[in-house]
């Protein structure tokens, strides 16, 4: 909601965004400590600052939200520094001319201690005693410690609030410009109440300075009077003391208005209300509560010797108030009723549908059953949505380009445990979690003994077992991996989104990859697209390599290696090739990192000749005896797992011209296994050759 800002005139203006003003007010408390003050000018000032007390607390009662008046704190010092010099000057007037009577030091001084408190300083240092306790012992002290508190819990909770926003930015449901907007509105936030723990503290000690200042006062106006102008004790007492209390009631009335307004500014809820609307929406939103006090006070008023008069007009007021109340609830809500010219909605006749009627889908999406709601519901704790926010980080960073917000809905559909990740509209994969247990996953060689429901881990299909929370130190002593709910389902999405990569990369992806590609190297990206290949093939090269498990982060590499094939090809399989080749160094660092040694298989000799020949044909698969497929299969799959159980990844070495093709005849069966060509290995790495796969194959 936008809030209304005064305009103030041109002049205005000029002044305020200068800071001419700030700093005449600044002069203006230093003049004041130096200079002596005529009485006039006093009085002028006097009446300035209980002016400016007025305005600074309706404007803090007017106001929707505390950060609106973000400039508080320092306004609230400005207002100290100019009581506090106001003081100064005044005690300077009251001991140099306090012999000449109770009008010395002006009008507003004489009139607080001549009208307020009817002349008498003793009843002068009463009431001011009292609204120096009023001022100090509750108001100041209880704001103070309410700022302290709501500093802290606001500053502990800035990071989970900036986890929010980019929660919701990534879930779709914040624009670019409001996460912009709210992540102000949270670092103002915390400025605003950071400065005001710090401000109430000149409050707390410009209250002090009350106390003192007026002592100081009567004492040395007593010594002054009797020691310099000859006045008796008692003349020099009434002369002096009243000066003293009506200076110090000058200075307490704003300061009062200061400190309640630090109260009510630090005590008040962000929402954008003004606390006019707050007070009355919520103390009188149920009649039952002024029908209650009605009540009460109407059984007070019928005792004998009670103001009955007053309490049983008071009763009255509460139960007519009560009573409108109640009927503003049951009055109907107003319906603007459509002009005569205009038919009835049911009476319209069904328009022409047209696209807007179509839905798109979403292309990530997640649903989940009931049960799961409070694990995306950030006001029951749920963290699923922080948890899946990090997972679409670092699959962008992995895959190399910005994965798209994943939409999370409840499906009552579902069985209440189940949660169910579709891409495009198509279901991919579902899983069920056991809500308030941990999932104890088995990676391989954990002890028996663990006691619970046994399962399959849903990322990666392991035995696992639903244990309750008590029980994960002894699941972790026993060799067991333990993760919460939230884990494993961004887990499960994480491998989802990873496994199905190159059905999210499209057109709009790719020009988005060579917009930015083309901001740092503009004249590559210009003779690529649509020079030399259309981007049709460019998205088709990259989905590919991300259907092999290659990143395309290195974007450029890519379009330089595609920059340089397309002259010869515009094949995207054999594009492919050459650019797994530019990019053979990244992809074997991914599979065995820096280590000098790769440690591969290789075809028998027979049979990778066979499979060349076949692949020259263009047979395929198809010419492939199935008792070989299958051996193959078997034997990779073996050297698969082995190579797992020893913590070392598994690579065949083959030819370029059959690489394409093994990889598709082994993407599903051996899923771990990395197929590279012998172009595709660095001369930085020593290939260690393990065995040869199809030795025994009888070929035809």
């Amino acid at each position: 909601m936008a809030t209304q800002q005064l305009t103030m005139p041109n002049w205005a203006q000029g002044i305020a965004s200068s800071g001419i003003g700030v700093l005449a007010l600044m002069m203006a408390c230093l003049a004041m400590l130096v200079i002596p003050m005529p009485p006039f000018l006093l009085d002028l000032l006097f009446t300035f600052n209980i002016a400016l007390s007025l305005v600074i607390i309706l404007a803090v009662i007017y106001i929707e939200r505390p950060i609106d008046f973000s400039v508080f704190p320092t306004v609230l010092l400005l207002a100290t520094l100019l009581r506090l010099a106001l003081n100064v000057a005044s005690t300077r007037v009251v001991l140099l001319e306090g012999h000449t009577g109770p009008g010395a030091a002006g009008k507003v001084i004489e009139s607080f201690g001549e009208f307020v408190i009817g002349g008498n300083y003793v009843v002068g240092m009463v009431v001011f005693i009292i609204l120096v306790v009023i001022n100090f012992v509750v108001v100041t002290k209880g704001a103070g410690r309410v700022s302290e508190v709501t500093a802290r819990f606001t500053l502990d909770a800035m990071p989970g609030k900036q986890m929010a926003i980019d929660s919701d930015l990534n879930a779709g449901i914040l624009s670019q410009e409001e996460a912009s907007i709210r992540r102000e509105e949270v670092r103002t936030e915390a400025d605003f109440y950071g400065s005001m723990d710090g401000a109430s503290k000149f409050v707390r000690g410009d209250a002090v300075a009350g106390i003192l200042i007026l002592f100081i006062n009567v004492i040395g106006g007593l010594g002054v009077g009797v020691g310099q102008h000859d006045l008796s004790f008692s003349q020099a007492m009434h002369n002096y003391t009243l000066l003293t209390i009506g200076d110090g009631l000058v200075a307490q009335l704003p300061s009062l208005l200061l400190s309640t307004a630090v109260a009510i500014i630090v005590t008040r809820i962000s929402r954008p209300q003004n606390m006019g609307e707050q007070v009355v929406g919520q103390m009188a939103a149920k009649p039952e509560v002024l029908y209650l006090s009605a009540a009460v006070l109407g059984m007070i008023g019928i005792i004998p010797g009670m103001p009955n008069v007053v309490f049983l007009l008071l009763a009255g007021t509460c139960g007519g108030a009560g009573w409108l109340i109640a009927q503003r609830a049951k009055k109907p809500a107003v319906v603007e009723e459509l002009p005569d010219t205009e038919p009835a909605p049911e009476a319209q006749e069904p328009s022409e549908l047209n696209w807007d009627e179509v839905t798109q889908m979403d292309v990530v999406s997640l649903e989940v059953g009931y049960r799961l709601i409070p694990l995306v519901d950030r006001n029951q704790g749920g963290e699923l949505i922080t948890r899946i926010t990090g997972v679409r980080k670092k699959l962008s960073k992995d895959l190399g380009f910005l994965v798209q917000p994943v939409h999370i809905r409840d499906n009552l559909e579902l069985s209440p445990g189940s949660y169910r990740v579709q891409l495009l509209g198509d279901s991919v994969a579902q899983g069920e979690i056991q809500v308030g247990k941990e999932l104890a996953i088995n990676p391989g060689g954990a002890q028996p003994g663990l006691t619970g429901m046994p399962t399959k881990d849903p990322a990666f299909g392991m035995d696992a077992i639903w244990i309750d929370p008590s029980q994960r130190d002894q699941a972790q002593t026993l060799g067991y991996t333990v993760v919460d709910p939230c884990t494993v389902v961004a887990t499960h999405l994480s491998q989802v989104v990873k496994q199905h990569a190159h059905e999210l990369l499209g057109h709009e992806e790719v020009q988005q990859l060579l917009d930015r590609l083309a901001s740092s190297d503009p004249k590559l990206v210009e003779s690529l697209v649509p020079q030399q290949l259309p981007l049709s093939v460019v998205v088709k090269v990259l989905q590919n390599l991300l259907k092999e498990n290659v990143s395309i982060r290195s974007i450029r590499l890519i379009a330089e290696s595609l920059a340089e094939q397309a002259p010869r090809s515009k094949n995207p399989d054999e594009l492919l090739e050459g650019v797994r080749v530019s990019l053979g160094r990244m992809i074997v660092q991914e599979i065995n990192g820096l280590e000098e040694e790769l440690p591969v298989v290789a075809l028998d000799a027979d049979l990778e000749q066979m499979l060349q020949d076949m692949v020259r044909g263009g047979a395929g698969a198809i010419g492939l005896e199935p008792g070989i497929a299958e051996r193959i299969q078997r034997e990779l799959a073996e050297f698969s797992n082995r190579q797992e159980l020893a913590g070392q990844p598994s690579v065949v070495l083959v030819s370029p011209s059959i690489r394409a093709w093994l990889s598709r005849f082994t993407r599903r069966s051996v899923p771990a296994l990395h197929v590279l060509s012998y172009n595709e290995v660095p001369d930085s790495k020593e290939v260690h050759l393990l065995s040869t796969i199809g030795q025994q194959a009888r070929l035809t």
